[in-house]
């Protein structure tokens, strides 16, 4: 019986993913500093490997853009579908160190009774977290066999991408990722000390939150305004920071200004007496 699960449907469209099948990983390419790459290109890709395993070919690329490096994941179903899943590098570590306790797991199961199917298919679960995106792993078995399923999701909506790489192929799937983070790294750059802690104040029936935060984009800094049911935000990158608080101060120094002209004081003197000014 093979392992063989299905993944999110997607038409292939690059080159690359149709190249013949092969048991042999891709050639690995050094960063490109060519001419395109010095006019901007918006995307490099620094290495590949390339798996079959069974009926379905993946890719995994190791890319860097403006917003760092992280490995792309692509699926070529036997069909010609393709799906994928985005790693940022640090998360491609845990994924691979769960990838070693799946395979435990499942080399240490019977052999697949098809007619004894756990009721939700899920024979083990995880879950990882990084910054806005969640990643399910779910160990999963029907009547073509067991797969690991692996789905990536946004917290703030949006589609839900996910691979199936079959239960046989999971050692030689970590053995690929191991090989390309021992090359790359594990870190995802940005900012390396500790971030400031949270702040907040309360002005009138409104609460402001100011939360610092980092992804593979960098350091930012995530301005909320909370009001009963009512929540809004803003983020700001660190790079911008010293220019965002130039451009506040000198309106409060304007306003300040504003303030202290003898026009608003003779406005403020010429007003007409209340009860608290009397009482004063």
């Amino acid at each position: 019986m093979s392992d063989i699960g299905s993944a999110d449907e997607g038409v292939i469209t690059g080159s690359k993913y149709n190249a013949p099948s092969n048991m042999e990983s891709a050639g690995r390419g050094e960063f490109d500093v060519s001419s395109k790459a010095q006019q901007g290109q918006a995307e490099q890709e620094l290495a590949t490997k390339m798996l079959q395993i069974q009926s379905k070919r993946f890719y995994l690329d190791v890319k860097q853009n403006r917003r760092g490096r992280f490995i792309k994941v692509a699926e070529i179903g036997a069909d010609g579908r393709r799906s994928q899943v985005y790693l940022a590098l640090s998360t491609a570590a845990e994924f691979r160190d769960h990838l070693s306790t799946f395979s435990d797991y499942y080399a240490s199961l019977g052999p697949p009774n098809p007619e004894n199917l756990p009721e939700d298919g899920k024979l083990k679960s995880e879950m990882m977290t990084k910054d806005n995106r969640r990643y399910y792993l779910d160990l999963k078995e029907n009547a073509r066999g067991r797969f690991l399923r692996v789905s990536q999701t946004i917290t703030r909506g949006g589609p839900r991408s996910q691979i199936a790489i079959p239960a046989q192929g999971m050692i030689e799937f970590r053995d690929a990722l191991t090989d390309l983070l021992e090359e790359f790294g594990t870190s995802d750059g940005g900012y390396k000390g500790d971030l400031p802690e949270e702040r907040h104040m309360k002005v009138d029936n409104k609460n402001f939150y100011f939360d610092i935060g980092q992804n593979n984009r960098g350091v930012y800094m995530r301005i909320s305004e909370v009001k009963s049911n009512f929540r809004n935000s803003i983020t700001v990158p660190e790079k911008c920071w010293a220019r965002f608080r130039d451009i506040f101060n000198d309106y409060c120094e304007k306003m300040k200004k504003t303030s202290d002209s003898p026009s608003s004081i003779t406005a403020e003197n010429n007003q007409v007496p209340t009860s608290n000014n009397i009482l004063k």
